[in-house]
């Protein structure tokens, strides 16, 4: 529907496509596919992450088509390098291609339930799930808040754990003043057109990892070998392989995942109003959260450093007759809502999940079964008395207070 106030807003503003129309009339014309402007924006997103031109922190970005096609090769990648059937711990409230990034590379999930004020990862529940067959942390920053708390980031040290932020929902958010997807050895974005910037689809992995960098350069591109930047590995390939085509050899069963020279053009424009964007939305942001009635809705979550593209009323108490009445309330003024917060709600009442309850490696009288919703209340809570509602830059403060005002009535 075209709702008074839409669940997104289109990103893509006539400067962006001014520069676009300039990029595609030059003379001769341009490469469209993977060429120097993906580079160029590879460069300038690792500055803008790390705020340091020399790029020492994550030095290693890799641009491909969304932020699920960089959830696939970041796990095609560790799969390169750790055992089959490992353990990794991921939370319920994420986006489906986290947890079939993690199914469809033979790993095992692991749910973990959420922090009630962070919508990420509990860190205590976290600690309890930690196996010796526990290898990677796949923590989801939810909707523009921080997920990150010291103790995640001192059991992953103590346990030698693998950290792998998504952050495709959480562009500038910080934890301590520093930015998310900077903490673990692997990050993942989503430039995805309603997101905190776009380039219409696309995404990026960072890291600080050399060998995932080569490995992820590799299986954007088919698993193609010469997509590596390093000469020894493409040189120990070849040698290993006399009788093939250099040019055609195949580390991994892969994907394109590539994207294009419009994409980075896009996203290089975009990414010079991306700070002002975020402070503008966090204003909203504090405006809606102010405006909550906190007998009604849980106004005490986590706050510092968040980036929201979203608004995220959630009930204290579990109440189906006022969800509903509150649903009713915003369809009646078409405000375009989603209820169970990021990615539907919880992905463990998702029927994807029954389907692969073998690879959860939880047996009962000797049946395998899929995890129980019920055993994550958190995440279960949010599921049916939470709700994303769009958050945009240009969003006018009086249009906030209303929908405030129309959750807040009795």
């Amino acid at each position: 529907m075209n709702a008074k106030h839409a669940l997104m807003s289109d990103n893509i503003s006539k400067g962006d496509l001014n520069v676009l129309v300039d990029f595609l009339s030059q003379d001769p014309q341009p490469i469209l596919t993977n060429n120097k402007k993906v580079k160029q924006f590879e460069k300038e997103w690792g500055h803008w992450l790390t705020n340091d031109p020399t790029n020492l922190c994550m030095p290693n970005n890799i641009m491909v088509n969304s932020g699920s096609s960089a959830n696939q090769i970041t796990f095609l990648s560790l799969k390169q390098i750790l055992s089959e059937g490992a353990e990794v711990i991921v939370p319920p409230i994420t986006w489906v291609s986290d947890i079939s990034a993690v199914l469809q590379n033979g790993f095992t999930p692991v749910f973990c339930d959420i922090n009630p004020k962070t919508l990420a990862l509990d860190e205590d529940q976290l600690e309890r799930k930690i196996t010796g067959k526990t290898k990677v942390v796949f923590l989801t920053h939810v909707l523009g808040y921080n997920g990150l708390t010291d103790k995640i980031l001192k059991l992953c040290e103590d346990n030698d754990l693998i950290l792998v932020e998504d952050v495709c929902e959480s562009h500038g958010a910080t934890f301590k003043g520093k930015k998310v997807g900077t903490f673990g050895k692997i990050s993942n974005f989503s430039f995805y057109y309603a997101h905190h910037m776009t380039s219409i689809e696309g995404g990026i992995v960072s890291t600080n990892d050399h060998e995932i960098y080569q490995l992820c350069r590799m299986f954007r591109s088919h698993g193609m070998v010469r997509e590596a930047s390093n000469d020894l590995l493409k040189k120990k390939y070849t040698e290993e392989h006399p009788d093939l085509n250099p040019d055609f050899i195949f580390a991994e069963a892969a994907y394109n995942f590539r994207s294009t020279e419009i994409n980075a053009v896009l996203a290089s424009n975009q990414l010079k109003r991306l700070d002002a964007n975020n402070k503008r939305r966090s204003e909203n942001y504090y405006t809606f959260i102010n405006g909550l009635d906190p007998e009604k809705f849980r106004t005490n979550l986590n706050h510092e450093g968040n980036s929201n593209y979203a608004f995220t009323p959630i009930l204290n108490e579990p109440d189906f007759i006022l969800r509903d009445k509150i649903e009713k309330k915003l369809n009646e003024f078409e405000i375009e809502f989603r209820r169970g917060l990021s990615g539907g709600g919880s992905q463990i009442r998702q029927p994807y999940i029954e389907k692969h309850a073998k690879n959860f490696n939880i047996k009962i009288n000797g049946t395998y079964k899929a995890p129980n919703p019920l055993d994550y209340p958190e995440a279960d809570h949010c599921h049916y008395f939470g709700w994303y509602i769009g958050n945009y830059p240009d969003l006018e403060e009086s249009k906030i207070k209303h929908i405030t005002e129309i959750l807040n009535e009795d």
